[in-house]
């Protein structure tokens, strides 16, 4: 019997001949595609490299004996590092990679928001780069306050963050990084309008990039960490994914819209239910969809725990790829898709589950409170508002955001404004507007639509994610209030606290057109659909079915040319990236001390009860302004955490029975010497991709977080920043356990010396800190070959910067 070993080069060698043997045919079609896929000099940088891509699936191919592949496949197939070193062992079938190996890819693009790219370009900095491998672009979206309106808010929010402004300014001149300042819109709608292509594959520092994945890329929300690994062109690591298929039939009509694909799918899978995955749609019901209605869709993925989600190549994606001035690359993904089949599943691909949703049948669904996945059908929800005792009456309307301020949204929005406004009808409650992108703003501006907002009471915010994160200076209702009081968004996430800093402020997720219907009545009782309200004059009035326009019958415009970059910046090695010793905003990294070898003891510092979000872990709000600063943002860290032994919120005990902050027990224990770990619940680490929330419990001395389930962006980050994430093998162990506790690793050493590959298990003796009888707990691991060089380098930039010098040196030698 063969060997592992012997059947994996058996299997390679015989890979290799069919290779060999189809080498000349596949030569002359890399000549064919070449010669395909020909766009002008400008587009270039911003098309996927379909030619090599298609070659690489070629290739795919030929070692899987043309086994069907999902488009998601597809894709991220064809940006393998080494496809037949990735493939090889399967034998020709992938019916086992899935959920289990890991996959060595290079991405196309990097995307990065303003406030992780700070930790981003910090990080980016220590490898000693002149530019940036792939293309780069920084947004100036997450740092921008919504209060009076747009232009108030916005010369206000860049006098208060001009020096990270001017950081991340120098970084993308020094770099070569496309910058787009503040007020030129929202990370995700500027990609979407400039950057998402069919078939490309980024990554973003925003755990919403999956809203390229409307326009058909492949599109993953990422730690800066991760983000250096594709802007220094080191092989970025995924566990290759499982595939959801989401079946769409019918067609959208009257009230229901791309959001309540989205709020539904989140009802039935939860906020963990699309962890390992991706989701491609498919179906005939796609085709009725925009192409920003796919976006909106793919946005929310994200709430489902998903890796990313994807429609394949539509006539709406050409359409919206002619509208925003990509018309050469709109001709190559036509090609691409027509003429090999590269942007859309294979006849007979397998998916690991599918899911139907007849669109003829989709009603409007509002999600919340204080999660995304509470999904209640329109119908229902008046009946459920008041048997769950929330609130009677919504005290705000917000629409926009990068979840829903596409034209159509606007559009849809406005055509309600103006039934009302015809019947003289006034809001009832505050109105908040925010336009995704300069260009959106522009248009809806030019065609009246922003007027109408404006004369129906709307305040129009500066075009930046604003409320959405946490950035709303709101003053009807107080942060410390401790009345409940309910609003009604078309954002994509509604954990506590979130919006505007009030723990008992309910944020109900629905679609734009739901949430303009409602500040006309402003009672939680209300469905547009089947209910009327009173007119001044005694009368009923009934709202018609929104409509909207696709795409702006005279095109965009771009509006104020200070918003846009230059297209393509080239790298400009004399300009000066200075962060002053003493700023509170910046901070210079220093480096994690690597692994000493040895295994590791730690105590429980805190054991955490039920939904702990990266919210949780590092607020965002007022705390966003230290992004870049990672001693001061660090005394954020778990402040929203509930202590499950005693049900305080940021509150943790020492030994001697005295109370600490959670960040200021961690800061004590760190100078004292003693690591500590951290225990907690499922999902732990889910929502947004906030590096934060692994590096700042690094900074602070802990060594290992031990939990029931993660999400999967915090446990990559946490791998990244050199932290040891385990699982419990038995989630019932958690009960054993309690603070103080003292936690040993009893085989970590056997683990690391067999690169990860010792079974996915840890023994952890456990010494109860109450001296009763010790006892020990299995562990399970998820680590690859990388992220244990990573653990025993201090970290993944600690690891790149090693590799680096050991290049150079070597270079320096020959």
């Amino acid at each position: 019997m063969l060997s592992a070993r012997q059947s994996i080069r058996s299997n390679r060698a015989a890979i290799t001949l069919r290779l060999q043997g189809a080498s000349r045919s596949l030569a002359t079609q890399a000549a064919d595609l070449s010669s395909a896929f020909n766009v002008p000099p400008e587009y270039v940088r911003r098309t996927p490299p379909y030619a090599k891509l298609i070659g690489n699936l070629q290739t795919v191919n030929q070692i899987t004996n043309n086994t069907p592949l999902t488009l998601a496949e597809k894709i991220l197939y064809s940006h393998l590092c080494n496809p037949e070193e990735s493939l090889a062992k399967f034998n020709g079938s992938l019916s086992n990679i899935r959920g289990q190996e890991y996959l060595k890819l290079n991405p196309d693009r990097v995307a990065m928001q303003d406030a992780s790219a700070q930790t981003a370009l910090l990080q980016f900095m220590t490898c000693g780069m002149a530019s940036t491998a792939v293309p780069g672009s920084i947004h100036c979206d997450h740092l921008i306050v919504g209060k009076e309106g747009a232009d108030s808010d916005l010369t206000s929010s860049i006098a208060t963050n001009k020096e990270v402004f001017d950081f991340l300014q120098s970084c993308g001149e020094k770099y070569g990084i496309q910058f787009w300042g503040p007020g030129s819109g929202i990370i995700h709608q500027i990609v979407l309008e400039n950057f998402s292509v069919p078939g490309l594959m980024m990554l973003g520092t925003d755990s919403h990039t999956p809203n390229a994945g409307g326009l058909g890329a492949i599109a993953i929300g990422v730690g800066g960490a991760d983000a250096v690994d594709g802007l220094t062109g080191t092989p970025w690591e995924l566990k290759a994914p499982k595939i959801l298929g989401v079946k769409l039939s019918g067609k959208l009509s009257g009230w229901s819209s791309p959001k309540d694909v989205i709020t539904y799918l989140a009802g039935i899978l939860t906020v963990r239910g699309g962890t390992g995955y991706i989701v491609e749609y498919f179906g005939e019901g796609v085709s009725s969809l925009s192409c920003t209605g796919m976006a909106t869709i793919c946005n929310m993925g994200a709430e489902i725990g998903a890796t990313t989600s994807t429609f394949p190549y539509q006539d709406a994606h050409r359409r919206y790829l002619i509208q925003t001035n990509r018309a050469p690359i709109a001709e190559a993904a036509t090609i691409a898709n027509d003429q090999f089949d590269f942007l859309k599943a294979d006849k007979g691909a397998e998916y690991d589950k599918v899911i139907e949703i007849n669109l003829n049948d989709l009603e409007p669904h509002v999600n919340g409170p204080f999660t995304p996945d509470l999904s209640t059908p329109i119908s229902k929800f008046g009946e459920t508002a008041k048997n769950e005792g929330w609130p009677e009456n919504v005290s705000a309307g917000l629409i926009g955001s990068c979840t829903n301020s596409s034209y159509q949204d606007m559009s849809r929005a406005v055509s309600i404004i103006r039934q009302a406004e015809k019947a003289g009808l006034k809001p009832k409650i505050p109105f908040y507007v925010t336009p995704g992108s300069e260009q959106i703003r522009a248009t809806i501006e030019r065609d009246g639509l922003i007027k109408t907002f404006e004369n129906n009471g709307a305040i129009v915010l500066a075009n930046a994610c604003g409320p959405c994160i946490g950035q709303w200076d709101r003053s009807d209702v107080p942060k410390t209030s401790t009345d409940f009081n309910a609003i009604f968004t078309s954002f994509n996430r509604n954990f506590r606290a979130r919006n505007d800093g009030n723990r008992n402020t309910m944020n109900f997720l629905t679609s734009p057109d739901m949430v303009t219907a409602m500040i006309y009545s402003g009672d939680m009782n209300y469905n547009p659909i089947t209910d009327s309200i009173k007119l001044p004059n005694g009368e009923s009035f009934k709202f018609e079915p929104p409509q909207g326009e696709e795409l702006p019958d005279d095109g965009f415009i771009q509006g104020r040319a200070e918003f846009y970059p230059e297209a393509d910046p080239k790298p400009k090695p004399d300009v000066k990236i200075n962060v002053s010793p003493d700023s509170d905003r910046l901070q210079i990294l220093e480096p994690f001390a690597p692994w000493s070898g040895e295994e590791l003891s730690t105590n429980i510092l805190l054991k955490v009860e039920g939904k702990c979000t990266t919210d949780h872990i590092s607020a965002a709000g007022a705390w966003l302004k230290y992004k870049g600063h990672l001693e001061n943002i660090s005394y954020n860290t778990l402040i929203g955490a509930v202590n499950k032994e005693t049900g305080e919120v940021n509150t943790a005990y020492d030994f001697d029975g005295k109370s600490y902050g959670i960040p200021e027990l961690m800061t004590k224990w760190k100078t004292e010497g003693r690591p500590w770990n951290v225990v907690a619940e499922h999902n732990y680490g889910e929502g947004s991709a906030r590096e934060h929330a692994a590096l700042s419990p690094r900074f602070l001395g802990g060594s290992i977080i031990l939990v029931k389930s993660f999400a999967r962006i915090h446990e990559t980050n946490l791998k990244k920043q050199g932290m040891l994430p385990l699982t419990f093998a038995n989630e019932e162990d958690y009960d054993k356990l309690s603070s103080g506790d003292l936690l040993t690793t009893v085989d970590l050493r056997d683990m690391v010396a067999k690169d990860g590959n010792n079974g996915g298990t840890l023994r952890m003796k456990v010494t109860p800190k109450d001296g009763s009888a010790e006892f020990e707990i299995l562990c399970k691991h998820t680590m690859s070959k990388d992220q244990i060089d990573f653990f025993k380098a201090g970290s993944a930039i600690n690891y790149i910067g090693n590799v680096k010098r050991e290049q150079d040196a070597a270079a320096g030698s020959a």
